[in-house]
């Protein structure tokens, strides 16, 4: 009969301290890369509130500016370009979104005449992992919305009352609009334009 000798398991413990010593660092590796990825879609998020905001309040710019010229039919093609006279910028929205998604604007910027494109930075870092540096790194992202006319209308024919108003339609709805009671029934902003992030 062979016994086992002591010296054995001796040998056999430094090799199990390795092994799970190498199990721990991944473990905190992964957990680093996990804290990386939450705070870039944290920031991502961020990216995409803060430029929905923006475009979304130019949106309501532009409604109000439809409005204000309703019974102006040849300024209704520029309004729904995107080029109607004395818009507000609408970054403030963008930062103010950021903020409440625990980000900073770096940047907000018109996109052509109907957009946003607005880039972030995380208030908070990664935070303290093994991974040098990680504990004051921020995470960064951009997002662009834009602003979709959904009307169209043909311009009134040549000798029509000047009372008429065009037929606005708006993805298949159609507006018969009054011009005697024209704010008794009107397409609401997203009625008239779709917001959405760019692809």
């Amino acid at each position: 009969m062979r016994f086992r000798k002591h010296g054995d398991a001796g040998q056999a413990f430094p090799i199990y301290i390795t092994v799970v010593g190498g199990l721990l660092f991944l473990a905190f590796a992964y957990l680093a890369v996990g804290q990386a990825a939450a705070n870039r879609n944290g920031a991502q998020t961020a990216a995409d509130a803060a430029a929905l905001a923006a475009a979304q309040d130019k949106r309501d710019q532009l409604a109000g500016a439809w409005i204000e010229d309703l019974l102006d039919p040849t300024e209704w093609q520029a309004i729904f370009d995107g080029s109607a006279e004395g818009l507000a910028d609408s970054c403030w929205r963008a930062q103010q979104l950021a903020a409440q998604n625990d980000a900073a604007v770096l940047g907000c910027d018109l996109n052509g005449l109907l957009g946003y494109t607005v880039s972030v930075e995380t208030t908070e870092t990664v935070g303290e992992s093994i991974v040098p540096g990680t504990e004051t790194m921020k995470s960064q992202e951009t997002a662009t919305a834009v602003i979709e006319p959904r009307c169209s209308f043909d311009p009134l024919a040549e000798g029509a009352p000047e009372d008429t108003l065009p037929l606005l339609t708006c993805k298949g709805e159609k507006w018969e609009l009054d011009p005697k009671d024209p704010v008794e029934l009107l397409p609401q902003p997203e009625d008239l334009f779709d917001v959405h992030l760019a692809d």
